[in-house]
């Protein structure tokens, strides 16, 4: 089974749908967490550093033993490719 991330934060998103943000309707969307996007738009008008500063403690938290510049370093060369942050 392939992991999917959340296209704004890179967090995992479980198959079951649980942490998938909302659409408009209020049926789940796919490419976000319920963190990022909920009722068809995102929850906070941020950059992509932004984000990656936000994220940067979540990161550190849930990888034992990986410093604030390691999980940095990691989001920079990850969120370019996600579909909010893709430049066009």
């Amino acid at each position: 089974m392939e992991t999917t991330f959340c296209q704004s934060c890179g967090m995992p998103l479980n198959s079951d749908g649980e942490l998938h943000g909302t659409n408009t309707d209020g049926s789940k969307n796919a490419d976000y967490c319920t963190y990022c996007y909920q009722e068809g738009k995102f929850t906070e008008d941020m950059s992509m550093d932004d984000m990656i500063e936000f994220c940067v403690p979540h990161m550190v938290e849930g990888n034992p033993g990986m410093t604030e510049a390691e999980a940095r370093a990691s989001m920079k060369a990850f969120f370019p490719k996600l579909k909010r942050w893709v430049v066009q």
